[in-house]
């Protein structure tokens, strides 16, 4: 058998390596590195796909900066947002003299407890900031319903979610990130479309707050030397750019790879005692940027894997209100019990699209050891 990797971004370019190397040769070959060519076809290509506007740049924590530049918001004005997150999500808000605001996460999808969000509510808050977590959509009917109700701008961290729907009452659907009036994402390797290097994007069905993002992440940038406001230097480079045009085409694919091998986990997992394996909500589909159990020797059953050969990781060890960074916003320990839980007990098992049957079966089977011995 095959070493197990947690996320195989090279088995996979494999499949795809006389395209992959052609682009990026195609990109040599034009000199055409910034803000040209490649970008902008890509750009296009994954706006047709997403049905609505793109603007790429450099990473998913400058797409999160550039929209809330975008919308403007002053210091001291409050986001209402999850704890249970990578810290972007966070970090971002804070540098920008923002105040997160936290609500608790639903204990079997890991997203936003909507039926919270009203409660934290006040004069200073201005918008709600869900995280798409693992590949699957926070409640954003819901979310919308409230935002209009409060006047709060909607933008969505779905930096782990590409390609996921959202599915509304009334029958329509609509991807994840392109709901809200911002969307934002991320290009890191492992995601769902990852780039070899870093890369992000921001979405928005309005056309004139897209070229405003722009703009932003182009200097502030109207015209060439001329500028019409404050911005910051963030862009996709052509060669990750090409690299992204060619698995874009795969990427249904990819998807369908990752859900197939989520099927054969919740089958041969989800009898065994101790472990929890992810819920799927009514609303949404799942592309599985991360299989995530719940198990309560967490720590145990880790080590056992790793003793076996096989990788997993704990995303997240530590709720973002308990970080040393984020002290002084006031939170203490059991404030939010259920993000707090789940940093004790989550492990995302190998997810990607190169898993076979073999491996597969090989981690259930150790998995499936560990519960008759602990």
């Amino acid at each position: 058998m095959q070493t197990i990797h947690m996320s195989d971004i090279y088995g996979q370019y494999l499949t795809m390596k006389a395209e992959i190397d052609a682009a990026i040769q195609e990109v040599i070959k034009s000199t055409r590195f910034i803000k040209s060519g490649k970008v902008l076809d890509f750009e296009a290509k994954l706006a047709d796909y997403l049905n609505t506007n793109v603007v790429s740049c450099g990473n998913g924590t400058d797409a999160l900066q550039l929209a809330f530049m975008a919308l403007e918001l002053k210091p001291g004005d409050e986001v209402i947002t999850t704890p249970f997150s990578f810290v972007s999500t966070v970090e971002v808000l804070v540098l920008m003299g923002l105040k997160p605001v936290f609500v608790d996460v639903c204990p079997d999808t890991f997203n936003l407890d909507v039926k919270q969000i009203e409660k934290v509510i006040t004069s200073k808050t201005k918008a709600i900031l869900p995280v798409h977590l693992f590949g699957q959509c926070a409640n954003m009917e819901t979310i919308l319903n409230v935002a209009k109700k409060h006047d709060l701008f909607v933008v969505e961290d779905a930096c782990q979610a590409l390609g996921t729907d959202f599915l509304f009452a009334d029958g329509t659907k609509k991807k994840a990130g392109t709901i809200g009036h911002i969307g934002c994402n991320s290009f890191f390797p492992s995601k769902n479309l990852g780039a070899f290097g870093d890369g992000g994007a921001v979405y928005s069905d309005d056309t004139n707050l897209a070229e405003k993002i722009r703009s932003i992440a182009n200097h502030g940038m109207k015209v060439k030397y001329e500028y019409e406001r404050v911005g910051i230097n963030s862009r996709l480079d052509s060669i990750q750019a090409a690299i992204l045009e060619v698995k874009l085409k795969y990427i249904d694919k990819h998807i369908k790879a990752r859900r197939t091998a989520a099927r054969y986990y919740d089958e041969h997992l989800q009898n065994l005692p101790g472990i929890t394996t992810p819920a799927r909500s009514e609303f949404s589909t799942h592309t599985f940027h991360q299989y995530t159990i719940q198990v309560e020797e967490r720590d145990a059953l880790k080590t056992y894997l790793e003793a076996k050969g096989i990788p997993s990781m704990v995303y997240y060890p530590k709720a973002l209100h308990l970080q040393e960074a984020y002290k002084n916003l006031g939170y203490q320990e059991g404030d939010f019990p259920v993000a707090e839980r789940l940093a004790k007990t989550v492990l995302s098992l190998p997810m990607h699209t190169e898993l076979d049957e073999g491996q597969m079966e090989y981690i259930v089977e150790a998995i499936r050891s560990f519960t008759q011995t602990s």
